[in-house]
């Protein structure tokens, strides 16, 4: 855990592509809201991006608790080292977790 420098050019690419992100679709939303546009438009759009915004959760807590999942059993197993084994559970849980969100989205559309 010494030598962490690298991670500090990785999340100034990180914000800085979050930062562009934003300024753009608070442009696009700008622009969109001064057309002349129809009002069922924006507001469908408006209505997608929260539905996308709701599975990107969905979809990053089911990971997330799989994950934890995963690295409990490891910890029970008393797996320490990097291993194919240990990578095969740390992928298998990402991949279920990636499963159980696509299940809960279809489940609960809204």
């Amino acid at each position: 855990m010494h030598n962490l420098e690298f991670l500090i050019p990785i999340t100034l690419f990180v914000c800085i592509t979050y930062a562009i992100k934003a300024i753009v679709d608070a442009r696009v939303r700008k622009q969109l809201v001064a057309s002349n546009v129809s009002q069922e438009l924006i507001q469908s759009i408006v209505e997608a991006d929260e539905l996308r915004r709701r599975h990107a959760t969905l979809r990053w807590g089911a990971i997330l608790i799989v994950l934890a999942i995963g690295f409990g059993l490891m910890e029970a197993l008393g797996l320490r080292e990097v291993t194919p084994g240990v990578l095969a559970i740390l992928l298998g849980a990402t991949g279920i977790g990636n499963l159980a969100a696509f299940v809960m989205s279809r489940k609960f559309p809204t």
